[in-house]
């Protein structure tokens, strides 16, 4: 039996959003080491500020500008920093309702140890040197013992406001694909393709699953199917993705390989995107030191019949 993979698995990507008139004054704020809320029909101070009452659903949009000092509602203990987190050294989650808000803003608190951190305790912000418009211009909060901060009053009118924001989101995972999948990858190795049959209905499916989701049963018999399939449906690709290095448009599609009762996805080559078609017959292409086939291109061969492949769609 083929070892079962294992092997750290990282999805990341740029969200990027537009900001309303609210949001746009608080990042913005936040670069100029101001702190801003919205009040409320009812006189309540919302920080970090929304554009919509959480208790009535109005619009409100009248800002006003709070002070950087403040009171810890509630807290926890972190004591491993993870990558990207405020600090790198063992920290307090924290909830601070700041002076002026009725509502509080979680950031985290730089303290030496969880006996150092207690509900009550008073705490002022800790400004970024380099601040760019962002939730991070806050580098932290720490203790304090002074006299309230008292706000200036800002409008929340600011040059150059911050009309949007790109967040990366990361998730970090250690990934194992399974019996079935494990020995799937093994054989690409070998530049093979293997399935596995279902022992009730009989269908091969690839990549293989370890169970007919069909039957529900477990599935171990293993089956050699393509390398030659047909695509069964396409795509047109026109948006760049970031960091793939292949032009657009580009066509993904939906290939059944010779002997596989179930569809697999991979890019197509070797041939314009607006002449891509169902039934178009395709090989895999290998580069060098690749474990996987790096697009499909046609082999010459008569397209197949729509009846061979209805059933894959």
């Amino acid at each position: 039996m083929p070892q079962v993979l294992k092997a750290p698995l990282a999805v990341e990507f740029p969200f990027t959003r537009s900001l309303g008139p609210v949001q746009s004054a608080f990042l913005t704020g936040l670069r100029e080491r101001v702190l801003l809320g919205v009040k409320t029909v009812d006189g309540r101070v919302l920080v970090p500020p929304v554009e919509y009452d959480p208790v009535t659903a109005d619009e409100i949009r009248d800002l006003v500008e709070v002070a950087g000092t403040g009171t810890v509602t509630t807290w926890a203990w972190n004591h491993e920093p993870r990558r990207g987190q405020p600090l790198d050294t063992p920290f307090a989650w924290v909830l601070v309702r700041l002076d002026g808000a009725d509502t509080a803003l979680l950031h985290a608190l730089d303290v030496p140890g969880p006996d150092a951190v207690r509900t009550g305790m008073r705490v002022r912000v800790r400004w970024a040197e380099e601040r760019t418009g962002a939730i991070t211009d806050i580098a932290c909060f720490e203790p304090y013992d002074g006299e309230p901060e008292q706000p200036a009053g800002h409008s929340g009118e600011f040059e150059d406001a911050i009309t949007g924001i790109v967040a990366a989101a990361r998730l970090d995972y250690t990934y194992s694909p399974g019996r079935a999948q494990s020995a799937y990858i093994h054989a690409l190795s070998d530049r093979r393709m293997v399935g596995e049959r279902c022992p009730s209905c009989r269908k091969v499916y690839v990549p293989p699953r370890g169970a007919c989701p069909t039957c529900g049963v477990a599935t171990s018999e293993q089956v050699e199917v393509g390398p030659r399939g047909t695509v069964t449906t396409f795509c047109i690709v026109n948006i760049k993705a970031k960091n793939l290095d292949i032009e657009v448009p580009y066509v993904y599609a939906h290939i059944a390989l010779d002997g596989a009762d179930l569809a697999l996805h991979a890019r197509i080559g070797g041939i314009p995107y607006d002449q891509v078609r169902m039934g178009l017959r395709v090989e895999p292409v290998w580069t060098d030191g690749s474990r996987f086939p790096d697009h499909y291109r046609p082999t010459g061969e008569v397209d197949a019949e729509y009846d061979t492949y209805k059933e894959l769609l």
